[in-house]
């Protein structure tokens, strides 16, 4: 078995259960791509055992702290079907659900959706690759689905020194163009076109709760902006909203929004579609003078990393200070970052630097996050990429006059 060894000092974060072993914290000791290594302390103590990656910055992803544990088939069959039985936990209503996630599930890497009859899988870390044959039996056994597409197309397998990889793992195959169902509605999708592993799975109690506001507010005009395939559309049309404007500047995307509205049988008359840049549509309206009493923000990972912080921070800025500027006074804004380099509290800061460069002030009415099926941990913060706020327009302060006489009596009391 081999071994790597940690600086010292840099044994603290594995001590309190976190699950990444960063490049610049090993001091010697290596192994193959993907291959299970020892991982100790520089004077030799048992620290975990992990998944080695000789080209990427994480250079071991953790599979066990338990020194008595074997990293074998099955304690990865064990792993997959504690995380299929745990979903069965959570309060989802839908038929697309998120079955494993990932270190939150403690397999590192490993993403698996399920639309319907069909698993979606997303192998990103050299772990999980070098595994494969073992994972994807198990997940058939798991599940009792015969269908398993692979989307591991993703820039992350890029920084594990791994090439893409699509297709079916499967003899049995299917259609890609599938269908699921969503708190009442149904929603188009394809696994190997669309995004991720083909749709956004993550949003689907915030396009549920989106829903509700639009029900119980009784909106008139929205702004579904990053739309994509019309998610969001289809739950401000459920929840009664008169007319919805949706704006992506994918024209695939958006001619799949138009199919999603038409399968719930909504009139596409109450429907405006742009294909266009958010951006520069955004500015556009604001010149036209339109308005609206909602808008959604779910722009794509503007910063993947830390590292790319600075400017995301900028791009956030800017959406949403024009966001603020179309929305309604009592108008409702859902504004979302999906960047793991964005935290909360960095997001929250940016949204109220775009409302003071807007000249407004909003109420917060709650926070989001991610669907239950996409859990994290309490050891894992950086689980926690999808932020969201519900923000309410708030009428500037009345100006008061000061009555004449009351200005009398103050001259009197200077004199």
């Amino acid at each position: 078995m081999k071994t790597i060894w940690l600086k010292p000092g840099k044994e603290r974060s594995l001590l309190r259960g976190h699950p990444w072993i960063y490049d610049s914290a090993v001091q010697r000791g290596g192994g193959d791509a993907g291959e299970t290594v020892r991982v100790c302390t520089s004077d030799d103590k048992f620290l975990a055992w992990a998944a080695y990656s000789p080209q990427s910055k994480i250079r071991a992803r953790v599979w066990s702290f338990d020194e008595a544990q074997r990293v074998d088939a099955p304690f990865l069959e064990a792993l997959i079907h504690l995380s299929t039985r745990t979903r069965a936990q959570f309060p989802i209503k839908s038929d697309g659900i998120r079955l494993i996630h990932g270190e939150a599930d403690g397999l590192p890497g490993l993403i698996v959706d399920r639309y319907a009859d069909t698993l979606v899988a997303q192998f990103l870390s050299a772990g999980t690759e070098r595994f494969k044959p073992i994972i994807v039996p198990a997940l058939l056994a798991a599940t009792g689905l015969q269908k398993l597409y692979e989307r591991s197309d993703s820039g992350v397998r890029q920084l594990e020194g791994l090439p893409p990889a699509t297709g079916w793992l499967t003899e049995a195959v299917g259609d890609t163009a599938l269908s699921i169902q969503e708190h009442g509605w149904r929603l188009g999708l394809n696994i190997q076109e669309g995004h991720k592993t083909g749709f956004y799975l993550d949003q689907r109690d915030n396009r549920q709760k989106f829903s509700e506001y639009a029900a119980r507010l009784q909106f008139k005009r929205v702004l579904n902006c990053y739309s994509y395939t019309g998610g969001f559309t289809v739950a401000a049309l459920a929840g009664g909203a008169e007319h919805v404007t949706s704006i992506d500047s994918s024209g695939p995307a958006i001619e799949k929004a138009k199919e999603n509205v038409a399968l719930n049988g909504f009139d596409l008359g109450r429907c405006t579609f742009m294909d266009a840049d958010v951006n520069g549509s955004l500015r556009q309206l604001i010149a036209e003078g339109k308005s609206f009493d909602a808008i959604v923000l779910d722009p794509p990972k503007f910063a993947p990393t830390a590292a790319h912080a600075d400017r995301a921070s900028r791009a956030y800025k800017d959406i949403n200070r024009l966001a603020f500027k179309l929305l309604d006074v009592g108008g409702v804004l859902f504004t979302f970052s999906c960047s793991g380099g964005i935290d909360p509290d960095l997001f929250h800061k940016i949204v109220a630097g775009a409302g003071n460069d807007a000249h407004v002030d909003a109420f917060i009415c709650e926070r989001l996050g991610a669907a239950p099926d996409h859990p994290m941990t309490v050891n894992f913060p950086e689980g926690e990429y999808l932020k969201g706020l519900v923000l309410m327009k708030k009428p500037h302060a009345p100006r008061t006059r000061i009555a004449k006489e009351d200005a009398q009596v103050s001259a009197s009391d200077k004199a």
